[in-house]
């Protein structure tokens, strides 16, 4: 009879296996970016931590990671969308030109979102359906929708909307901004999507092996069309808020707005290849991408330093990324 007995093990505890868990977050270590970017401006300079300039941040945050729940969508099915700037810009323009010739105002920012998820959609058969690559498809109605806005406006900004249309750029309700209230809409409907619907699981599954997924029997060509759809959307709801905003129709707004998006996916922990990233991880890379512009900007750092500053930053993040995934 054998009485020898084995050496227990010491099992981790709770505590420990949740921090664990923490640490493999997508989202943990640009979280700890953000705090240590954070700490850094508030020594750096005194009038970064005053009330006006976080509301000033929250403002500018609002717009970028709006975009970004639709791009974070967009890049976990390993697909890339850069029409999302003059979408944007176009939604925006046709929204208040509407308004300014009489339309009714639902009727016309209804149409504007359309106009948004019209794009997604065209963007989204393209590449689901004809088998083209996404970034030159998006490439295309990128100058498609820059141009049709140009051809809408003249070029020229349009004004005169009602004084209520500010409400949706600069109002608050229950003491919080309405971009805020808009953006955190936006992000709670995007986390329910990814993180406990069926329809999640497929689009990471796209992004991981979408042959496996087409073999399992799944079209993933409905899942792609709607993440462009989805993309489109939200681009044209940063077009009503932008314009509310500035209190007018903007055809050359969003300039490199779909960089600051995939920066904000990228910054946020996704991996650009697709299949893996938290939505939660998308907000906390456009805070950190607000925080770093905010701050350069008090501090007096030339916009030219700011790009090269920017850039390292997400090709730092992208390394990291691609380390911790091998």
């Amino acid at each position: 009879m054998n009485t020898s007995i084995k050496p227990m093990t010491a099992q981790p505890n709770r505590m420990q296996l949740n921090f664990a868990r923490l640490i493999r977050s997508p989202a943990f270590y640009p979280f700890v970016g953000l705090v240590v970017v954070t700490v850094f401006m508030i020594f750096a300079s005194d009038k970064f931590l005053t009330g006006a300039n976080l509301e000033n941040i929250a403002r500018q945050v609002s717009i970028n990671a709006i975009i970004a729940v639709g791009m974070t969508c967009v890049i976990l099915t390993g697909g890339i969308d850069l029409s999302v700037g003059p979408v944007m810009a176009l939604s925006g323009t046709l929204t208040t030109g509407l308004m300014v010739a009489g339309v009714p105002a639902p009727i016309a920012i209804l149409i504007g979102l359309l106009i948004g998820v019209g794009f997604g959609v065209g963007n989204g058969i393209f590449v689901a359906y004809l088998k083209m690559p996404p970034i030159i498809v998006t490439l295309a109605t990128m100058g498609i929708a820059r141009g049709l806005g140009l051809m809408y406006t003249d070029g020229y900004p349009i004004a005169g909307m009602p004084d209520w249309f500010a409400w949706f750029g600069r109002g608050t309700l229950f003491g919080i901004q309405v971009p805020i209230l808009i953006m955190l809409a936006t992000y709670f409907f995007a986390w329910v999507l990814l993180q406990h619907t069926r329809v999640g699981r497929y689009i990471y599954a796209i992004g991981g092996n979408e042959e496996a997924v087409r073999l399992s029997g799944v079209r993933a060509s409905r899942f792609k069309l709607l993440v462009y759809s989805i993309s489109g959307l939200t681009a044209a709801i940063a077009g009503l808020v932008l314009s509310s905003r500035l209190m007018s129709g903007q055809p050359n707004a969003g300039v490199g707005f779909e960089l600051d998006a995939i920066a904000a996916v990228v910054l946020g922990g996704a991996s650009i290849a697709g299949g893996r990233g938290v939505i939660i991880g998308t907000l906390v890379g456009a805070m950190l991408l607000g925080v770093l512009n905010n701050g350069l900007n008090m501090l007096g750092v030339s916009p030219y330093v700011q790009s090269v500053i920017k850039g390292g930053i997400i090709l730092l993040a992208i390394f990291i990324s691609r380390q911790r995934h091998k």
